[in-house]
């Protein structure tokens, strides 16, 4: 027997809308219960409806209070409540209010209606879902970050000093001139406030780069 998810669609821009609908509307597993155009209208829907099972694709950018500020008022209505973030917006802090809101997914408007409808289904499992470089943003905020910015070039040119080859011998191995390396060196030290190798090694031996 086949599930049937059922969603509400919190959407202000009649197009997305439309083909939102629409494309629901020839799906088997998910059926449209309703669409809002503001989260007011769907909070005042909720309080009367709150044992209602469905899942939430929210927007952000609404008339009124946006998706995200409504977020919390939403979950106190709704403890239960899965919300699916369906937006243009793809900065990392916004993801990352969503996310502290309630929301337990976070799409691009730019996924298909396939993937939409993927979305959808994974949640209903029980899962979490992000469009793939929603996912990315995440992932690179958690990444090691290069604390002091230095680029390529100086990072493989601390790479050699700190496997004990000279400056001419990593001006070979980079192709560049030993001016070149110096000059690199230079920018380095004044980059992480040190005067030595010494500390150059010492600060990659402890991570500090």
């Amino acid at each position: 027997m086949q599930i049937i998810n059922n969603i509400i669609i919190v959407e202000d821009d009649p197009v997305v809308l439309d083909s939102l609908v629409t494309y629901f509307g020839f799906q088997s597993s998910v059926q449209v219960l309703k669409t809002f155009g503001n989260t007011e209208d769907f909070k005042d829907w909720l309080k009367h409806e709150s044992e209602t099972d469905f899942i939430l694709l929210l927007d952000i950018q609404l008339p009124g209070k946006t998706g995200v500020e409504s977020l919390p008022e939403m979950k106190v209505l709704k403890p239960d409540l899965d919300v699916i973030i369906l937006t243009t917006f793809e900065e990392t802090d916004m993801i990352f209010k969503a996310l502290s809101a309630g929301a337990c997914s976070y799409v691009s408007k730019r996924s298909s209606l396939q993937k939409i409808k993927e979305a959808v289904e994974v949640v209903s499992d029980g899962g979490s879902y992000m469009s793939p470089a929603i996912a990315r943003k995440i992932a690179d905020y958690y990444a090691p970050k290069n604390k002091h910015q230095l680029t390529k070039r100086q990072l493989d040119i601390v790479k050699g000093i700190v496997n004990g080859k000279s400056y001419k011998m990593i001006a070979d191995d980079l192709f560049i001139s030993l001016d070149t390396v110096r000059s690199h060196i230079k920018n380095i030290y004044n980059a992480l406030e040190i005067n030595s190798k010494a500390e150059l090694i010492k600060k990659s031996y402890n991570k500090e780069l």
